[in-house]
């Protein structure tokens, strides 16, 4: 593989590592839990956010500025109802309506 696809290359070196202990642990979610010391909950809350960063990073239909407010959200640099009102107000503008 020469290139690193662009879902991979948007995650910060904390995924990667997640990634990789995930991957180790086949898969189990309670020994990855276990391993970094927090609960279960912690880590599939961690794991759906790695989730939604690389839906976010895979879908091209988005422009650059709703890509950028979601990764956001994501990563709660904006709460989520600030983001759906950043994007629905950008779509407006828009389209002129």
């Amino acid at each position: 593989m020469d290139v690193i696809p662009d879902w991979l290359a948007s995650l910060d070196d904390e995924d990667i590592s997640f990634i990789k202990r995930f991957i180790l642990s086949s898969g189990s979610l309670k020994e990855v839990a276990s391993s970094y010391g927090v609960t279960y909950p912690t880590v599939r809350l961690r794991l759906d956010r790695l989730i939604q960063k690389i839906q976010v990073a895979e879908d091209t239909s988005n422009d650059p500025y709703v890509s950028l407010i979601k990764r956001l959200a994501i990563n709660e640099k904006l709460d989520f109802d600030t983001a759906k009102i950043l994007i629905n107000e950008y779509k407006k503008i828009r389209t002129g309506v």
